[in-house]
């Protein structure tokens, strides 16, 4: 076996990865060596290239959208072996013992590592994770099309349990997340409206064909009051917008782990019992709630293939809006 690997390595914030020949990893006690097949490309992914967010371990190798299948195992891995296929999501450890991880929101721990972050992650030929946090992939989803359930999905599901029990929810921004709740809410009966950047026709006639009710642009009033609205797109601007769309009791969800500045706005858009929440990572839990379902309804998700190589176009495509859905690195294609 080689002890070498390719990777797309970020050295400094705002600079375009490099293709680098680095040290394939070796797997801890507790840890599996992952052959990586595919890894979607996730809008996280830009803000940590871009700088965004500030605490990303450099050099640092990308990507948290992981599927692959087991090429080593640790001496005290006892739930996986050999060729096991497995998705590797966002959260890559947490420490089990702050206050958040002993009251079941592991989510939240003081000390959580994460995926393409604090670890190195998914745009390489290998990689290793943490076996408690790699989990299975529902047979019925190929490599390529099971990437984005490990983020977009993952997150979008955490997002949508939130408002799960409202009738009407307005999506704001319908890119790989959203394009994938939608189908789930309308599964359940749900009325899906997805707000679009203005003038984006082509994002608003997708998102009817998921399903969804209505389509228009973020700018426009809905046809009728939301009782929920979650917010993918990482603009702060559209928190009043959405507030001011839902109903009294209703609650907006902001879903991503980085915003721009919220402006201000009158209090009578939160008044009446309105509710503003935010997301933040996942659990283990909601990534085998989230697994279990995702083929039940089925989900399918719409992809866009780049090469390992191509990483850097993959994010300047997803930085532009040049495709619906959801870009994902095929390490077969170089």
């Amino acid at each position: 076996m080689a002890d070498t690997m390719r990777a797309m390595v970020l050295e400094a914030p705002g600079l375009p990865l490099q293709m680098r020949e680095v040290k394939r990893p070796a797997p801890g006690s507790n840890e599996v060596l992952i052959k990586i097949t595919a890894c979607a490309v996730c809008r996280t992914d830009l803000h940590v290239v871009d700088g965004d967010l500030t605490e990303a371990k450099l050099p640092l190798i990308p990507g948290h959208e992981v599927i692959g299948y087991i090429d080593q195992t640790g001496s005290a891995v006892t739930n996986m072996k050999m060729h096991d296929r497995v998705g590797v999501p966002w959260l890559g450890r947490t420490c089990g013992n702050c206050r958040y991880c002993r009251d079941g929101a592991e989510n939240l721990c003081d000390r959580a590592q994460f995926t393409g972050y604090s670890l190195d992650g998914g745009f390489a030929e290998f990689m290793v994770a943490d076996e408690a946090y790699a989990f299975p992939v529902p047979d019925a989803y190929g490599d390529v099309e099971a990437a984005p359930l490990m983020c977009a999905g993952l997150i979008g599901f955490r997002a949508y349990n939130m408002v799960r029990h409202a009738r009407r929810i307005g999506l704001y921004g319908f890119g790989a997340a959203a394009h994938i709740i939608a189908q789930l809410a309308c599964h359940e009966g749900r009325e899906v409206l997805a707000f679009t950047k203005s003038g984006d026709t082509k994002g608003q006639a997708f998102a009817r064909a998921l399903g969804a009710v209505w389509a228009g642009s973020s700018e426009q009033k809905p046809p009728h009051e939301l009782d929920a609205a979650i917010i993918f797109a990482p603009a702060g601007t559209l928190l009043p917008t959405a507030l001011a769309a839902v109903c009294k009791g209703g609650t907006v969800i902001c879903a991503g782990i980085h915003m721009t500045d919220i402006p201000s706005f009158p209090y009578e858009i939160l008044w009446g019992e309105r509710t503003i929440r935010s997301v933040a990572n996942l659990t283990r839990q909601d990534a085998i709630a989230f697994l279990d379902v995702a083929p039940q309804v089925p989900i399918r998700t719409t992809t866009h293939i780049y090469s390992l190589a191509e990483a850097n176009r993959a994010l300047d495509d997803l930085r532009t809006g040049k495709f619906d859905g959801a870009a994902v690195l095929n390490m077969d294609w170089d």
